[in-house]
């Protein structure tokens, strides 16, 4: 990308966009294009195609999307269906019309099958029965990966799609029943400790396992791949690195400094089994993560510590 290329950020106050915008910002790229969902809403055709007409950006990244934890996810299927289908297809439509030319499209490593062999290829997409209880947000983005790929065939875009593991860091969401699972036992693990309780409770068995990246690692990889990476095929963007969630949960204590017992709901969703992204495909590019797990997770509560007002507000 120019330096001087005009450069749209969708969703742009978000933790991914806003991370980019940061990123972005970083490497000497000023002239970008933002507006707030009380600016524009991206799922409406009409305002988004305007909006794409007017500003004639050259490069998008397309970071908006409608997000929650497992149970949010499970509670709200067509909202989550419906918004990141409509935001996708419009942002991408509306790039196509406006001569955009290149585009980046954020999917998430949730759209594997559930059962997918571990760590998990790009190819394995499509392979396999999702989980239930995201499914309706994964639906939303496979479809917009697809019509990435399918505008490229047809129409010759240079339209391509990144698939980042859970994402977490400085201005996550810290609501107990809609975040996703980093932030939500940040703030447990924090309250647990200041009200001086005996436990705090983890959803589920504690068995799963996952593969985290903070958020800065995530806008570095989409930058670079926008500089780096031409194709119709999906690129992971990981760690290589995975904890179970009781690991993850002691991690977090730990950093909280919260030294009571952790308790199993076994009442909520575990989710799927086991997510771990094979990234290699990047790392061959010349990309890789620079911030460990336990320096993200002090990053993260120092932020929440300096907002938490801000925070708890917002996420009730």
């Amino acid at each position: 990308m120019e330096k001087d290329a005009k450069i749209f950020v969708a969703g742009h106050t978000g933790l991914v966009g806003s991370a980019i915008v940061r990123k972005l910002a970083s490497k000497g790229y000023n002239n970008l294009c933002l507006a707030s969902h009380k600016e524009l809403d991206l799922r409406n055709q009409k305002d988004t195609e305007a909006f794409i007409q007017k500003e004639k950006p050259e490069y998008v990244f397309m970071a908006a999307a409608t997000v929650g934890g497992v149970l949010i996810n499970d509670t709200l299927p067509g909202k989550f269906l419906y918004d990141n289908l409509a935001m996708s297809m419009n942002v991408i439509h509306s790039s196509y019309l406006a001569g955009v030319k290149k585009l980046l499209y954020m999917g998430s490593g949730c759209i594997y099958p559930k059962f997918a062999e571990q760590p998990i290829q790009e190819g394995a997409l499509l392979s396999g029965a999702l989980e239930k209880t995201n499914e309706a947000y994964a639906v939303a983005k496979i479809a917009g990966l697809k019509l990435c790929e399918y505008y490229n065939k047809q129409y010759g875009t240079e339209f391509i799609s990144c698939m980042p593991c859970n994402a977490y860091g400085p201005g996550d969401h810290f609501g107990l029943e809609s975040s996703h699972v980093v932030p939500a036992l940040i703030r447990k693990a924090h309250e647990a400790k200041k009200n001086h309780a005996e436990s705090i409770v983890m959803w589920g068995t504690g068995l799963p396992v996952r593969e985290f990246i903070y958020i800065d690692d995530i806008a570095s990889a989409c930058v670079f791949l926008m500089g780096h990476y031409t194709g119709d095929e999906c690129i992971n963007v990981g760690t290589g690195t995975e904890y179970t969630i009781r690991e993850l949960t002691q991690i977090v204590c730990d950093v909280v400094g919260f030294q009571g017992k952790v308790v199993n709901d076994l009442g909520k969703p575990d989710g799927a089994p086991r997510k771990l992204l094979d990234s290699s495909k990047i790392f061959a590019l010349g990309w890789k993560p620079t911030v460990s797990f336990a320096e993200g997770i002090q990053k993260t509560y120092q932020d929440f510590l300096a907002n938490e007002e801000k925070y708890l507000r917002e996420g009730n």
